[in-house]
Formats: structure tokens, sequence, C-alpha cells
């Protein structure tokens, strides 16, 4: 939470950094991978309203003054999920943080919180006819939000209210016309910031048979383990003068105040109780359950022992870790396993990747370390956008900000494979999943329409 309030959450400490994320998949230069986020510890995974799979912030080819934000939520949605489908939690605090002074603090962060309305519980359908917009009757079970908005002093302003979420996609029968539906969910504040919350296709792709005892397949027979399933996803797209720390929209990238810091994090109430007569009470403080800022981080690295207390860590206690960053422990476990001349000490060049930022692109003038996604947000959108981002010359992509195209599976294989430090072969390291399933949309929010029930 603020620096205010932060006394009442719960915040652990981390006890591994994702730095060699995954180096240990790099098997015979044609590795697996894992999913981004999706379950990847062990409370998180049995409650997954609350758990992020993913996290973006880039600046958008047809909103160049806006910083455009998306997490995802609920992993592995089935599409024909009923009848009690997919939903956003009501007793889930969604926070998305902003560091924009380098500090390894949160200087604006947005808190959304969701509210389940059912016009008739004496039918177990989600909706009693077809739907043709998000104010028809027969849209039986539906959700709005509230969105506020919190400074580093802790003031607090709501800026939308009662706002609309995109319903499931059901299937043909339910919404002859599902996409001018989930349009209709788009909302915008008194500052012109755009809003989106609802069910999305997955925007990852990845190989999940990795779990089957680290099964590798042959080049070219790898697919997306994610093809054909959803999540929940919030998008907003808001002012770059709304949140710089001077209230400027920089021009330069060596601007002091271009390069901002993005996580997110999501709260429990403390104490559940379960009531005789079914129902469920949720109370005490806001306990913090899940944290997610670069991709891999904890899915992969960080020990089962440890995943939980990394979901409830904060970015300002980072640095003490930085023995792990610089001497990573999966170098050196490619190097035994693989014969791959990983370099296994003196790893500067991961740690600006992953936690201070690069130098004259993503690192902010006297930056604390600390996991999180930096964006500087004086560099324009690429017209031409490579999916290696920086790695490729690209300096609009990952780890400057992530696109949805960015691949970051290989993006973080070849830097923690060392191609960074010219390396031989850590270019050609590639999980082998060419991009994701379906295409995603030009415009806000840019993720593609989720996957019908009735397919």
């Amino acid at each position: 939470m603020t620096r205010a309030r932060r006394a009442g959450i719960a915040l652990g400490a981390v006890t591994a950094l994702a730095i060699g994320v995954v180096g240990l998949l790099s098997w015979q230069h044609q590795p697996p991978a894992t999913a981004s986020s999706h379950r990847e510890a062990p409370l998180i995974a049995s409650d997954p309203e609350a758990d992020s799979t993913d996290l973006y912030a880039f600046i958008a080819p047809d909103a160049p003054d806006m910083v455009t934000i998306i997490s995802a939520y609920n992993p592995l949605e089935a599409p024909e999920g009923g009848p009690n489908f997919y939903k956003f939690g009501d007793d889930v605090l969604y926070r998305i943080n902003i560091d924009n002074d380098g500090d390894a603090e949160e200087d604006i962060a947005y808190e959304f919180r969701f509210h389940t309305v059912t016009r008739n519980g004496n039918t177990f359908l989600y909706n009693t006819g077809p739907v043709t917009s998000l104010t028809d009757p027969n849209l039986n079970v539906y959700q709005t939000y509230t969105v506020t908005r919190v400074d580093r002093y802790g003031n607090r302003e709501v800026i939308l209210d009662g706002a609309p979420v995109a319903p499931v996609n059901v299937g043909k029968r339910s919404f002859p016309d599902y996409e001018a539906v989930w349009r209709q969910a788009i909302v915008q504040d008194k500052s012109g910031a755009k809003f989106f919350a609802g069910q999305a296709d997955d925007p990852f792709w990845v190989d999940l048979r990795v779990f089957d005892l680290l099964q590798v397949l042959p080049p070219g027979q790898a697919k997306d383990s994610l093809a054909g399933f959803n999540v929940h996803v919030i998008a907003m797209q808001i002012p770059i003068t709304a949140l710089t720390r001077n209230g400027s929209r920089p021009t330069s990238p060596t601007d002091p105040a271009a390069v901002i810091g993005v996580w997110a994090t999501n709260y429990r109430p403390s104490v559940r109780v379960l009531n005789p007569d079914g129902s469920r009470s949720d109370v005490g403080q806001w306990v913090q359950v899940s944290r997610l800022g670069h991709p891999l981080v904890n899915e992969v690295v960080v020990p089962r022992g440890a995943k939980d207390l990394f979901n409830a860590s904060h970015p300002r206690d980072d640095a003490q870790f930085l023995k792990g960053v610089t001497d990573p422990e999966l170098a050196a476990l490619m190097n035994l396993v693989l014969n791959f001349p990983t370099p296994t000490s003196g790893r500067d060049d991961l740690v600006q990747v992953f936690l201070t930022g690069v130098p004259g692109l993503t690192m902010p003038p006297n930056v604390k370390p600390a996991e999180m996604l930096r964006l500087n947000v004086a560099v324009p959108p690429s017209p031409n956008p490579n999916r290696l981002g920086v790695l490729a010359g690209d300096l609009a992509g990952f780890p400057n900000g992530r696109r949805l195209t960015d691949d970051v599976v290989d993006i973080e294989l070849q830097a923690v494979g060392g191609v960074l430090k010219k390396v031989p072969g850590a270019e050609t390291l590639s999980q082998g999943v060419p991009g994701n399933d379906v295409p995603f949309q030009a415009r806000f929010p840019y993720v593609a329409l989720p996957h019908p029930g009735n397919q």
C-alpha cells in the first residue's frame, strides 16, 4: 500500500531474485518454459481470483501521450467453465503501483474493487436470454467496479464508481455480437484516462509440458499450452503527465522524469469466516498475497518453500539479494548440466536488466535496485516492433516496459545465457513457441477477445 498505510500489510522478504529465470530450462539449446506467473506459489495456486498472471506497460502507437498498463488475473480459465463462470474477486483488492522517482516505493497507485450482482437468484443461468448490451436485463450475473487513485501521501480519490465489467464469452446464443458488448466496457474518467475490466484471451504463450520432469521436445514440436484459455484483465491508459514525478511529458529519454516503475499487487482480508448458512465473511487488515513485476520471477527460480514469501514482499527489500543476481546459481547449473559457457559471476548485465534498469534507457537517477517493470515514457513506439525488444535494437520493447508482442521467454533466456556479454550461441536460445495463438487488437485494450464457451 502507500507509505502511510503499509503498517497493516504483511510484506515479507524475497528469498531469491529471478535472474537465472529460465537458465534451468535451457536444455540442448531448445528449452521449454513455464507460464509467466500462473499458479506460481502454493497459496496463490488455490486462489486464482487473486493470482496475477502477467503485467504489461508500454506506449501504444495510437496513444503516444498515454501509458498503457495491462494486468491479467485468474489463470487457465476454460471458456466453458459454467454455470459459475470466472470473475474478479469481490473480496480482493487489486492494485497497480507506480514508482516515478526510482526509490522502490509507490508514488501513485490505482486500486480496483469489484462488486457482483445477480438479478435473479432462482435460475442457474448466467444470462436468461440473448444479451445485446451491458444493461440488458437478460444479463443475469454482472460485475461493476470502483477505481481509487492513491498518491504517495495516502490521499485517495475515487475516479470511477460503478464502472461495468465485460461479461464472460458464454457463446453465440448468449451473445449474438459479443465484441459489441465487450467494447461497451471501455470507460473514461474525467482526465480522459481509459479503463477496461473483463475477460480476454490469455496473452502469454508458452509450452507448459516442462512440468513433466522437464520434458523437452525437438525444435518445431513445442506448442502454446495456453492456447484457447482466457484470463481476466484490467487495462488502463493513463496520460503520461499523470504518472511522472513532476507532471511533465518528457521528450528526451535522458530526462530524469522519463522512467517509471510498475508492479501489481493483490490483497485479501486477513480473516475468512465460514458461516453455518453457507455464507462467508472476510474481515481484518488487508494482506498482500500476490506480487508481479517482471515475468517469470516467482514461477521458476524462487524455491517452493519461499514462493509465498515472494508474493508478500515489497520491491524496496530486493537489494539485499544482489549477490544472487551477480553470481546466479542457475548460471552455474547451465555450466554443469549443459556445458553451456554462461558466465557465473560478475553479472552486472543482469543487474541492469532486472534490478536497476539499463543506463540511458530505463535506469532512473539515484535508483534503488528493485524488481519491477521499468518504462521510459519518452521512447516513442516502434513502427516495426521486434519480438526480442531491446536485444534486437528495438528500444520500445522489453525490458523497456513490456508489450503484448514481446517474447519475454526468449529475451530472458538469451540474457541469462550471456548475450549481453557476447557469449557464443546465447542469441540462439529460444522456447520454440512463435507467438500468441490469436492476434492482438490494434486499439485499446489491445488484448484479444476471449474464447467462447461453445467453441
